[in-house]
C-alpha cells in the first residue's frame, strides 16, 4: 500500500475502492477482478438491486471476504445516497480515503493507482476524474455536460472543477462525513456535482486528473431523463444561491490562490 511520510497527528493513508451497484449484474465482476489486482481493498453497496445482481454480489463477496465488504440498501435509494452510505461504513472501518469508481465498467480501472498516488500525496483534496471519452460517448450527454460545468464555474467562482460529473475520484473520507452531518446533499444524479462544489466551498482543493471514459460495459443507465434533470437544475439553483452569501470568501480564495 502507498505510504508518505506524514505529521504525527494524521492518519496513514488508507484507502478503499467504493463502489456503488444497481443492476449492473453483467459488468460489475469484471470491475471488482480489475480493482482487486491493485490490492486495494473494495467496498460494494447494493442500492436495492434486483436477485439476479445481488445474488452475484453475494457471490463476489463471499469468494474474497478479506477483501470485499458488502453493504446493501433493502430498497433503491439513488446513487449519491448509496456513496454516502459506503463514506459512513468506510469511516466506521477505519479508512481514510474513498475511491469512487462506477460498477458499469466506464471508467478505466487502470488508472486507480494514479488517483491513489495522488491522494496520498495530497491527502486534504479531492482527485477528481477529468473524462477523455472514446466514440462511444452520446453526443447528447457530451453537449448537455457543458451547461453543468459552466454552471459549476460560476458557482464556484473558478476554473478548478474541470468536471464535475465525472463519478471517478479519490475523496478524504473525514471531511465528507463532516459535510454531511450538517448539509442535505443530492442522492441521484445530482450528487457527484452537488458534493464536489459543497467541498470546495469548504476549502478542499481539488486536482484534476484525466481518464478515459467509455460508455457502458452492460448497456445499462440509471439516468431518469425528465426526473434528474429536474433534480439537477434545482441543485444548480441552490447552489448558485449559497455561492451569492459566500460571494465575498470565494473572490478572497480566487485571488489568494493567484
Amino acid at each position: 500500500m502507498l505510504e508518505q511520510d506524514q505529521p504525527k497527528d494524521v492518519l496513514p493513508f488508507q484507502p478503499i475502492v467504493l463502489i456503488p451497484v444497481y443492476d449492473h449484474e453483467h459488468a460489475i465482476g469484471k470491475v471488482v477482478a480489475a480493482v482487486l489486482q491493485h490490492g486495494v481493498p473494495c467496498m460494494l453497496v447494493d442500492d436495492g438491486s434486483g436477485l439476479p445482481c445481488a445474488r452475484v454480489l453475494d457471490a463476489l463477496a463471499a469468494a474474497e471476504p478479506d477483501k470485499i465488504t458488502l453493504v446493501r440498501h433493502a430498497e433503491n435509494r439513488g446513487k449519491g445516497a448509496a456513496v454516502l452510505t459506503g463514506f459512513t461504513r468506510a469511516a466506521a472501518d477505519g479508512y481514510t480515503h474513498a475511491l469512487q469508481i462506477d460498477a458499469d465498467g466506464q471508467h478505466r480501472v487502470a488508472d486507480i493507482p494514479a488517483f491513489l498516488s495522488l491522494a496520498a500525496a495530497h491527502p486534504a483534496s479531492i482527485i477528481a476524474g477529468c473524462p477523455i471519452y472514446d466514440e462511444s460517448v452520446p453526443a447528447i450527454r457530451l453537449y448537455c455536460r457543458y451547461l453543468t460545468h459552466v454552471w459549476v464555474w460560476i458557482n464556484t467562482l473558478s476554473l478548478d472543477i474541470k468536471d464535475s460529473m465525472c463519478g471517478f475520484r479519490a475523496y478524504p473520507v473525514a471531511p465528507v462525513i463532516a459535510l454531511a452531518a450538517r448539509q442535505k446533499i443530492g442522492t441521484r444524479m445530482n450528487f457527484d456535482t452537488d458534493i464536489i462544489v459543497r467541498l470546495y466551498w469548504d476549502g478542499l482543493e481539488v486536482i484534476n486528473l484525466p481518464t478515459r471514459v467509455a460508455y457502458p460495459l452492460d448497456g445499462v443507465s440509471h439516468f431518469r431523463l425528465w426526473l434528474d434533470n429536474v433534480l439537477i437544475t434545482r441543485m444548480h439553483a441552490t447552489l448558485f444561491l449559497g455561492m451569492l452569501w459566500r460571494f465575498p470568501s470565494l473572490l478572497a480564495r480566487k485571488w489568494r490562490t493567484r
